[in-house]
């Protein structure tokens, strides 16, 4: 069984924000695999579902980007999984927009929401894939506003091919393993 964790910040406000693009995954791969209905548990939006003849739990923490470490770990604690079964799809400002990193292990490169899950489950040692939104061109701009902004609709079909290539990539670590997608994908 896999946890994949996609982040974002809860509500309307923050829907089709670059902080919020792991949100946009869970819900492409929720509406492509038919996932059961959401429910709420251990402060997250979760859905189960089969991947790859694996089960799966779709899982969007309501704790806010800077928490999600809470949500993410009662989830991995209530199923009984361990770090290597958690997948966590998140923003990176360091990427380009379009481009997709897979890792198995690693710091939290900056991103708060990774430095919540690495702090609260333990472990550095969970598969993360960082979805590229770009940095702002104007040096000054402040990056809090950055992650907060919506696409641009220049952005949004670069946005919808690298949503369906994310799930196209946790497809993949699902049926092949973490090796194969990072040759793939990376």
């Amino acid at each position: 069984m896999l946890l994949i964790a996609g982040l974002g910040n809860p509500g309307i406000s923050y829907c089709n924000t670059r902080h919020s693009i792991g949100f946009k995954i869970i819900d492409w791969l929720a509406r492509e695999r038919n996932a059961a209905g959401w429910r709420s548990k251990c402060k997250a939006l979760v859905s189960n579902t089969e991947l790859e003849g694996q089960k799966i739990i779709l899982a969007k923490p309501q704790t806010y980007m800077n928490n999600s470490g809470k949500s993410v770990a009662c989830l991995l604690h209530w199923h009984r999984l361990s770090d290597r079964d958690l997948v966590v799809v998140c923003d990176d400002i360091d990427l380009p927009l379009g481009r997709l990193r897979i890792r198995g292990k690693g710091g939290d490169g900056g991103h708060r929401g990774l430095k919540s899950i690495i702090d609260l489950v333990g472990s550095k040692d969970f598969i993360r894939l960082r979805v590229g939104v770009g940095r702002p061109l104007e040096p000054d701009f402040e990056i809090a506003d950055w992650v907060l902004s919506r696409f641009s609709s220049e952005e949004e079909p670069v946005v919808e091919q690298i949503v369906e290539k994310a799930a196209q990539a946790i497809k993949t670590i699902a049926a092949e393993g973490l090796e194969k997608a990072m040759n793939r994908y990376n």
